[in-house]
């Protein structure tokens, strides 16, 4: 029996024993590994990229764990980060999955709602359900800082009045909708000088809207968006 319980104190002595711990006068003890000791301060490291210091006058003793035993808390400390990381990153795509209740206002050719372009320019635009893609003024770009003076058309788009106007492919690196963003979004750039075209400054087309749920609440003017 005597020899069952100094087994069972050896295998948890030997579970427990890949720490130092410091034994605090204010009672606690904290486990770790101890990375610096100049003669006034210990500093612990507690984790990954995780340290604390003490006052060598607030320990009341130290408990070294041998030197080959470090790595196992090492490993232990890295599944752990990463086990945050997962739960993080689950927490995030839950979060990103929540419908999202975007402000609107009507403007001349319809809804009309605040947009980022490229995580540095503002634009007001209008939802068109019918633009295969985001459409943006020639002026939006210029302010995106594209250089417009090497850009050759390749497409054509008809605008509201029937009119057939030269446009450029591009991807914005970036679309947000009052805090809702999507990366990588196919858009055109509209060449031609078409005058007042009633949409501000481009239209949202399906190219960015085609990544959501999405419905219109007219009575509280707010635009739905639930990713897919």
């Amino acid at each position: 029996m005597r020899f069952l319980v100094s087994l069972f104190l050896l295998c948890v002595s030997f579970k427990f024993s890949y720490a130092d711990t410091l034994y605090l006068k204010n009672g606690r003890s904290i486990d770790g590994i101890i990375e610096s000791d100049n003669g006034r301060t210990v500093r612990l490291v507690v984790g990954v990229n995780s340290s604390v210091s003490f006052l060598k006058t607030e320990i009341e003793s130290i408990v070294k764990s041998p030197e080959q035993d470090y790595q196992a808390l090492r490993q232990k400390w890295e599944k752990q980060k990463v086990a945050q990381e997962e739960k993080m990153a689950k927490l995030k795509l839950e979060e990103e999955a929540l419908p999202n209740a975007v402000d609107f206002s009507h403007s001349q050719q319809g809804i009309a709602v605040n947009v980022t372009l490229n995580n540095k320019v503002n634009a007001r635009m209008v939802l068109d359900t019918g633009a295969s893609s985001i459409i943006i003024t020639r002026k939006i770009a210029e302010d995106l800082k594209i250089n417009l003076t090497k850009v050759e058309p390749d497409m054509k788009v008809q605008v509201a009045d029937g009119r057939q106007i030269s446009a450029k492919r591009i991807i914005l690196e970036s679309v947000e909708v009052q805090g809702v963003e999507v990366k990588n979004v196919e858009g055109a750039i509209l060449l031609d000088d078409a005058g007042n075209l009633g949409f501000g400054d481009g239209l949202l087309g399906m190219s960015f809207l085609k990544r959501f749920n999405f419905k219109v609440d007219q009575r509280e003017k707010k635009l739905i968006l639930e990713k897919l």
